[in-house]
């Protein structure tokens, strides 16, 4: 019978290996921090869980077989469309194990995961309500009724234990003048102080956020930059939450490792609010900045609750490059609101921004996603639009009002996927891309333009891993 485990008092006994796994799905690439931080909190209630990663690796029905539960990290959609898949999995070789989903997209899916999919969800600060869970199904407690547990209490961090993860050279790495490095992946905080609609993070953490203390911060960073890794990504929903605790972890990072450096995700907003801290990122060793700018419609902005405008957007590209740091901007290209113009719009502010090679081929092809829990399902804006929830898809469809939008999304989706299948340079994919959508509006189609391959021109850092949510 399907149930959920609330938080309780630990309880002593035998804690053998394998009894607890950990699975992780997919992390935008990087060694999953969703199982590791996880596994050190098991590890240090005494229990040594095994850990999965089937990003990397193949699904093994051993560990599976071996497991009385099974934890499956879904921080992210794809993630969740993975995990689905191998909770299946994990049924067919052991139906009597407790399956439990955790993360974001495990709470705004809970419904759906507890109709049958997973005996347990959990979510928020999460760590802690697991040790109790797997405690509780270890020493045989009694089943209570099956529904979700999000947690919002400050944990006590110890540093993730990534020893049993597979080794950095199967995961992300930064590629910059012509070669690659090993990256590490930290969070200094966790949750977010914002609340745009589109994001998953505020109906979990309601607009909170918690830092994480900057010793474990530093533990976790040196364990792997130890293992190999130059440059580090910092995880954070977003870096300037707490401007002060962010400033502090890098300034720390930077004394201990001069010559490693650093990315962050930061809102528009944000980036204007503090720009005076932007030039001693630049000197800590920030090579660049992701920030979501979704869109260059002000009406689309208000929709989604963003924080900034359109006019916010060039100057605080201007802050960061005057800062010596790279923007890499991200965008929902398609939503309900978005015209044919708006994405030309978007287009233009690439090419004429020079941020070609700044900007990832997928996004011009991502559309808004409304999972279930989402704020915009609340939205009088979104509301005529929505058709119904895709159980396949895990996410609520919806239909655009100009049918020439659908046709250039499935059309731009299409060209990006095969382009990235070939490994097509960024700057064809953009004019293929900007192709299609001036083919859209009618318009005649331009020269093409001359441009430097890749190979010749300077191509702005990044990573190997597409960024998208």
């Amino acid at each position: 019978m399907p149930h959920k485990i609330s938080p309780g008092g630990r309880l002593g006994g035998v804690k053998p290996r394998g009894e607890v796994l950990l699975v992780a799905c997919y992390e935008l690439g990087h060694q999953p921090l969703s199982v590791a931080w996880p596994a050190a909190f098991l590890e240090r209630a005494g229990h040594v869980p095994a850990v999965m990663d089937v990003s990397v690796e193949p699904f093994d029905p051993d560990r599976a077989r071996a497991a009385r539960v099974v934890a499956i990290a879904v921080p992210m959609h794809t993630a969740l469309r993975v995990g689905v898949k191998v909770a299946g999995q994990v049924r067919a070789v052991n139906p009597g194990c407790h399956v439990c989903f955790y993360g974001l997209y495990a709470l705004l899916n809970a419904d759906y995961l507890l109709a049958g999919v997973a005996d347990s969800v959990l979510g928020g600060e999460s760590e802690e309500a697991l040790v109790a869970l797997v405690e509780r199904v270890l020493a045989a407690a009694p089943a209570g009724t099956p529904s979700p547990r999000a947690s919002l209490v400050k944990l006590d961090f110890p540093p993730p234990a990534r020893a049993q993860l597979p080794g950095l050279k199967q995961y992300v790495r930064l590629e910059r003048d012509g070669r690659q490095e090993l990256t590490a992946y930290v969070e200094a905080s966790r949750g977010c102080l914002h609340r745009c609609r589109h994001c998953p993070i505020p109906p979990v953490y309601g607009g909170r956020f918690f830092v994480v203390p900057r010793e474990t911060v530093l533990a976790d960073a040196r364990q792997q930059i130890e293992a190999g890794a130059r440059h580090v990504t910092f995880g954070d929903p977003d870096f300037l939450n707490g401007p002060g605790h962010a400033l502090a972890v890098a300034r720390a990072l930077h004394a201990e490792f001069p010559d490693v450096t650093f990315d962050v995700t930061a809102k528009v907003e944000h980036l204007l609010a503090h720009r005076r801290h932007l030039p001693e990122l630049g000197g800590l060793g920030c090579l660049f900045v992701v920030s979501a700018v979704e869109s260059l419609s002000d009406t689309v902005l208000a929709h989604l609750d963003k924080g900034h405008t359109a006019a916010d957007v060039r100057p605080a590209l201007v802050a960061v490059r005057a800062a010596g740091i790279t923007l890499r901007p991200t965008w929902v290209a398609f939503t309900p609101w978005t015209t044919l113009a708006d994405y030309r719009r978007m287009l233009d502010f690439v090419e004429g921004e020079d941020l070609v090679d700044a900007v990832d081929p997928v996004q011009y092809s991502i559309r808004l996603l409304v999972p279930p829990g989402s704020l915009l399902l609340e939205s009088e804006a979104m509301r005529p639009w929505l058709r119904a929830f895709a159980p396949d898809e895990l996410h609520h469809r919806w239909q655009h009002p100009d049918p020439r939008m659908e046709r250039l999304h499935a059309d731009a989706s299409a060209l990006v996927a095969e382009a990235a299948e070939r490994g097509e340079d960024a700057a064809v994919t953009f004019a293929r891309v900007r192709a299609l959508a001036e083919a859209a509006e009618g318009l005649p189609p331009r020269p093409p333009a001359t441009r430097d391959t890749a190979a010749r021109r300077r191509v702005a850092p990044r990573l190997t891993e597409p960024w998208f949510c």
